[in-house]
């Protein structure tokens, strides 16, 4: 553990600013690859590294980075709607019926989408958990901060290696 202790520390100030209202929409775009970035800097610190990086350690830093940014930003996600029994979702629930009423889909499908948005929204807003919503939840954070973090990684350690480069001319 110690040794990707930088992809923790990282991936835990990620999954915080994941849940923060404003910040959360440049969670998939900025956040994750810069802490992915930062997670590679805290290694290259605490192991006293210098010079060229390979991006294969860049790739798995921002692959740990992502996962634990998703499954500490899931957690977070989940236990603050167990808590206050609202969301993102049930906040846009009547502008996603509109939404979907307007999709060109058989209209079974459309009354299906309905039931099964209702049955989520009505389980948040009565106990706070729907097991739906989490597992979506904690799916989308796992692809799409993994996918993040692997590319931010990728980035940081290629900016680390040009940077060093240019200081060894």
């Amino acid at each position: 553990m110690r040794k990707y202790l930088s992809t923790f520390v990282a991936g835990f100030g990620a999954g915080v600013l994941q849940i923060v209202p404003v910040a959360k929409s440049f969670s998939c775009c900025l956040i994750i690859p810069v802490a992915a970035y930062i997670a590679i800097i805290l290694d290259r610190r605490a192991n006293n590294l210098t010079g060229q990086m390979k991006l294969s350690k860049g790739l798995i830093l921002g692959l740990l980075t992502g996962l634990w940014a998703a499954l500490f930003g899931s957690s977070f996600e989940i236990f603050i709607t167990l808590i206050t029994k609202n969301n993102d979702l049930v906040v846009a629930y009547p502008e996603l019926q509109k939404m979907i009423s307007e999709f060109p889909l058989a209209s079974s499908m459309i009354e299906q989408a309905h039931e099964m948005l209702s049955s989520v929204v009505y389980d948040i807003q009565n106990s706070g958990f729907s097991f739906l919503y989490s597992f979506a939840v904690i799916a989308n954070n796992l692809v799409i901060n993994t996918i993040f973090g692997i590319i931010g990684g990728l980035i940081g350690a290629q900016i680390i290696s040009s940077k060093s480069s240019n200081r060894l001319e």
